[in-house]
């Protein structure tokens, strides 16, 4: 499976302080964002706090947790490939409410794998320069 690009996802009980922490106190560049969350330049990599993949507040054991963010070209190819490979599908390809095409399983550690693939008419692939 061919990887494209890749982030790390941090999820928080506190999105906004997480956010405000790498924006102001790291100083971390903007990225890009969304309604429900932030993603940060980090040298060669990127850093998102999504709001969106908060734990409930109140919510018992659930703490959280770091996530792997891995665009593949085809996400329907990844899972038949991964099913193959008897990688268990914890959540199959769907289409999200924000246009990505997107399939989770767990690495051995129980940390959770957002394999995405982004279609073609999606905003991430349009070339917003003048």
């Amino acid at each position: 499976m061919e990887i494209l690009t890749s982030r790390t996802l941090l999820t928080s009980h506190d999105p906004d302080r997480l956010t405000a922490f790498y924006r102001d106190t790291l100083q971390l560049a903007v990225a890009r964002e969304y309604p429900a969350g932030v993603v940060f330049h980090a040298g060669a990599g990127l850093l998102e706090v999504p709001a969106h993949l908060a734990p409930a507040a109140g919510s018992v054991g659930a703490e959280p947790r770091d996530v792997l963010w891995l665009q593949v070209r085809d996400v329907a190819a990844a899972r038949d490939e991964l099913a193959a490979l008897d990688v268990p599908i914890h959540a199959e390809p769907e289409t999200k409410p924000w246009g990505l095409v997107e399939m989770t399983i767990h690495d051995p550690d129980g940390r959770g794998v957002i394999l995405v693939e982004i279609p073609a008419d999606h905003p991430l692939r349009r070339d917003h320069r003048r």
